[in-house]
């Protein structure tokens, strides 16, 4: 893999944090950047009927730190002109790439034709990337799926129909909407794809691991990876795909590591957010980080059933210095040993995200 241009757009490295609902927010974005190795951030999917009737939180969501750059913009939609509104916004922010969502699968988005509910009309499709390209100066991207119904697979089709109408870079998630997010991501499109036009395509789907990275793009000679949700569990994982690339040896987070990183998440929250928002949104990524860590089933509950930001943040230092000394946690002993051991991961305390 080496790096790729968007027009004149640099994505060194080649790894895109692939934006996630409720997800890659400006803290997320930010602490993943920090972390390396991330060549293109991308904001949450943005709603354009928020952003064009100027709904505070839409307009929040284009916010992003200098530092993130290259950054797009995300926004989703079934009406031309909202969308054409929205894209000039996106543009007046400052982003360097305008992106168009059509894989959101969720039933609130494609109801209203916008998300992967654009992969049933070919036309609408067309008049919308018109209307934007006509309207912006900022390169404009697009992230598809393999098709809306799993017996009509069109992403070669939608690829070509983006590419005439000006659009720079395509990336694809390999399952279709009815699919969600069941079964494994055909990468076999993205080569098709790839095959099927000139401008730079990525895939995305399944990637958690330097591995999996490696092999889908010497199965795809794909451009870029998109990773998502293997970001949640493993921050790090951009940096590993690039220093393996580079021929050193994969970074290594010691116990330290992700102490900080959490503690250093959870300070970008509260730089951005109200405190009662920060705390859920550390906790969602605190259910994904720990797993797997000793003790980590504990943490998660214990971290759940606190409420206030010096609670979190004692609890946070409670955990990491009782395992780096070897012993077991469990917490302000509301639990003997042997239960902790064999407590179960506390699922309510992630909320459900949705990779778009």
């Amino acid at each position: 893999m080496k790096p790729f241009k968007i027009r004149d757009v640099l994505i060194s490295p080649p790894l895109v944090l692939s934006p996630m609902a409720g997800v890659t927010d400006v803290a997320f974005r930010g602490l993943l950047k920090r972390c390396g190795g991330v060549g293109l951030t991308v904001s949450e999917f943005i709603s354009v009927e928020g952003l064009t009737r100027n709904n505070p939180k839409s307009k929040r969501q284009m916010r992003f730190y200098d530092y993130e750059r290259p950054f797009a913009v995300q926004i989703f939609g079934g009406q031309a002109e909202r969308m054409r509104m929205a894209a000039e916004m996106a543009e007046e922010v400052g982003a360097d790439l305008l992106d168009i969502n059509c894989g959101c699968p969720a039933p609130k988005v494609v109801k209203h034709g916008g998300g992967s509910g654009l992969l049933r009309d070919m036309p609408r499709l067309e008049t919308i990337l018109t209307e934007i390209k006509k309207a912006i100066t900022i390169p404009l991207t697009i992230k598809i799926r393999a098709g809306y119904y799993d017996n009509n697979i069109n992403a070669v089709e939608t690829a070509k129909l983006a590419e005439a109408c000006g659009v720079e870079h395509i990336a694809l998630h390999g399952r279709t909407k009815e699919q969600g997010y069941k079964g494994r991501a055909n990468w076999d499109l993205v080569r098709q794809i790839k095959e099927a036009v000139r401008v730079p395509v990525s895939g995305s789907g399944d990637v958690t691991n330097v591995e999996e990275a490696l092999a889908r793009w010497r199965e795809t000679n794909c451009d870029g990876i998109l990773i998502g949700r293997g970001a949640m569990a493993n921050p790090w994982v951009f940096r590993q795909i690039e220093d393996t690339l580079a021929g050193r040896d994969p970074f290594q987070p010691t116990l330290a590591d992700k102490r900080n990183l959490l503690l250093e998440y959870f300070e970008l929250l509260r730089e951005d957010m109200p405190e009662l928002p920060a705390i859920g949104r550390m906790k969602q990524l605190a259910g994904q980080f720990t797993r797997g860590l000793v003790g980590g089933s504990r943490f998660r509950q214990v971290l759940y059933h606190s409420h206030a930001v010096d609670e979190i943040l004692e609890r946070i230092e409670e955990y990491f210095e009782t395992v780096a000394a070897g012993r077991v946690y469990v917490g302000e002993g509301e639990a003997t040993a042997d239960e902790a051991a064999e407590s179960p991961a506390l699922d309510s305390c992630e909320a459900a995200t949705v990779e778009v």
